[in-house]
């Protein structure tokens, strides 16, 4: 099984477009969306087309398809839960895939591990687990130090990256825990 990870679209419809193109030729069984995605955020410079209406009518396209799902980010509020199809307003998501590794998806603000400027407050998780968060707009793919056992993985940032190249991550349910996340760049044209 594979699923598309994705964090911080920000509002910018040029990056979601981009994203709906790569879920097209990813074809992913569950998209994981990691919260702030219409509203750019006051720390935050605009992003690329910046038109949260145009990301609405994607991602509920997208959630119509039954792959989504979606967590809350520091700069969603009750109102993207108004316009948005899915949920989106849960501070986590634990997905448990195939091979019966959990997946537990959150932004990065609540719950995290300790990466960069995401918090460190890692629940409990069972031994093989992974941490799936965004909030940093940086990637990371490794194990988290002083958690035997556990991973943490973020996909970057779709449209305000802070590494320097916008991205989003693939997970192969059928790889060790140690190779199952990637990432993947996505080039502006």
């Amino acid at each position: 099984m594979k699923f598309l990870i994705a964090s911080d679209i920000h509002g910018s419809a040029y990056w979601a477009e981009r994203l709906m193109a790569a879920i097209g030729e990813e074809r992913p069984d569950r998209v994981l969306l990691l919260g702030d995605l219409l509203y750019h955020g006051p720390r935050n410079d605009l992003p690329r087309d910046y038109a949260p209406k145009r990301v609405i009518a994607l991602l509920n396209d997208l959630a119509a398809t039954g792959r989504v799902v979606a967590v809350r980010g520091n700069c969603e509020a009750e109102v993207d839960q108004m316009v948005l199809s899915f949920p989106c307003m849960a501070d986590s998501a634990p997905v448990l895939a195939p091979s019966g590794r959990e997946l537990f998806c959150t932004h990065g603000h609540v719950f995290g591990a300790g990466f960069h400027n995401s918090v460190d407050n890692l629940p409990e998780l069972p031994e093989g687990s992974a941490i799936v968060y965004g909030h940093t707009h940086v990637k990371v793919n490794e194990a988290v130090p002083g958690h035997p056992g556990i991973w943490a993985f973020n996909p970057g940032s779709v449209s305000i990256p802070k590494d320097g190249t916008h991205s989003y991550g693939i997970y192969d349910d059928s790889l060790p825990l140690t190779e199952a996340f990637s990432h993947i760049v996505m080039e502006e044209e």
